[in-house]
Order: structure tokens, then sequence, then C-alpha cells
């Protein structure tokens, strides 16, 4: 599952890392994005790439309200091409989620410690998405895999994390699904750095940097590197 993230590049980066038309509209950084908030990300619209913005967990277009958007941040890779919900999505818009980093809690006892998921040398990740367009605005989610190597100490499931050779691929819809469905490979999986973070990132209403800083003590048993 990825149910918070981290993404704080301003829209002038990501539409230059992502060579996408800024199309958003004053949508700022957050270090703690929570569903229901709004995301950026990069879509094909009119031939081009733009950078666009969407409301993080995806609605059907037969639902009647947006209340069950909170419950669809993730599609599994395994079944997004055949779910109901997904499929339509998957097979005519697919996009891109660019992120910092994720979230994730490994529980002992009655703690919980927060660990933090993010490439070791600061470059942008992006996740696998697909949207979809209801009433007046956009909805979104990310698709998610199997966690491996290291990650799965952490969660058993991880965001699909897309590298950069697949990007045009995904975004055209083109491309064998399963290969582009294909988890990171080893060597890209072990340029994520696991990090434990303190428990503010557990209130949605903290943000800020400050959110990313290790604790002022570890709990010992969710020592994991």
């Amino acid at each position: 599952m990825c149910g918070r993230y981290a993404t704080t590049r301003s829209e002038a980066d990501l539409s230059d890392l992502f060579d996408a038309v800024d199309v958003t509209e004053g949508l700022g950084p957050s270090w703690n994005v929570a569903p229901t908030d709004p995301v950026p990300l990069v879509r094909i619209s009119d031939d081009q790439k733009v950078l666009d913005t969407a409301r993080w967990g995806l609605i059907p277009h037969w639902a009647k309200d947006a209340r069950g958007g909170a419950k669809m941040i993730n599609a599994r890779s395994e079944t997004v091409a055949t779910s109901p919900a997904f499929a339509p999505s998957f097979a005519r818009r697919r996009c891109l989620v660019p992120a910092d980093g994720w979230f994730e809690w490994v529980r002992t006892g009655k703690q919980r410690q927060a660990f933090y998921m993010t490439p070791a040398d600061g470059s942008v990740l992006a996740f696998a998405g697909i949207w979809a367009p209801w009433e007046s605005q956009r909805t979104c989610s990310v698709l998610t895999a199997a966690a491996r190597g290291g990650l799965e100490r952490v969660h058993d499931r991880m965001p699909l994390i897309l590298p950069p050779d697949r990007w045009a691929d995904w975004l055209a819809g083109g491309g064998d699904p399963a290969e582009l469905l294909q988890p990171i490979t080893d060597r890209e999986l072990a340029t994520i750095e696991v990090r434990p973070v303190g428990p503010a990132v557990g209130n949605v209403r903290n943000n800020g940097p400050h959110l990313l800083a290790p604790p002022p003590e570890l709990i010992p048993e969710t020592t994991l590197f």
C-alpha cells in the first residue's frame, strides 16, 4: 500500500524533469500527501505531456458521490487491467505521479515506527498512476506491486516505480503491459534508502520538511537496517 508520500519539487522543476507543459494552478509542495489531497501528475493531453493536478483517490464514473475515492488511492498492478473500477483508466488514461518518497509504518507491540523510503541520491520517483474524470475534477490512483528486498520488512506492498525508460510507453498506453507492470530491478531497488522518521507524519494536519527528520530516539525493536 502507499497511503502517504511526499512531493515537494516546484511545478517548474517537475515540468523540466518530465519535459511537460505546466498547467497546474498554484499547487504547492507537500511533505505529507494524504488521500483526497490534490497532487501533481504527468499525463498526455492533446498529444503533449502536461503537468496537471488531480485528487488522490480515483472515483469511477458511475459513483454518485466522492466518498469512495479515499479508499481507491491504490490500484493493484496484478488486477488493474481487469478491475471494473480501474481497467478503463489503465487502458486509456495513464499518468506518472511524481514523488520524493513514501511512508509506511511498522508496528512493534503497541507502538508504531514510521519509515520513509526515498532515493538515496535525491532523484525524483515516478509512480505508475491512472486517472479518471469525475464531474468537474480529475482523480487518480497509484499502482502498487509486491514489495521486494529489504522493503518487505516495512510493508508487503510498495508503489510501482517506473524508471525513465518506461515513462513514454506508459503514458502513451503502448508497450507490453507485462513488462511495464514489472517492479524495478534489484539494482534500482538498491538505490532506495529506508529512513526512520518521527511520529508527526502520522497526523495529516502536520506538514513541512521536519517530517523527514529522524526521530529523537528510535524504538530499538524497529531498527530494520
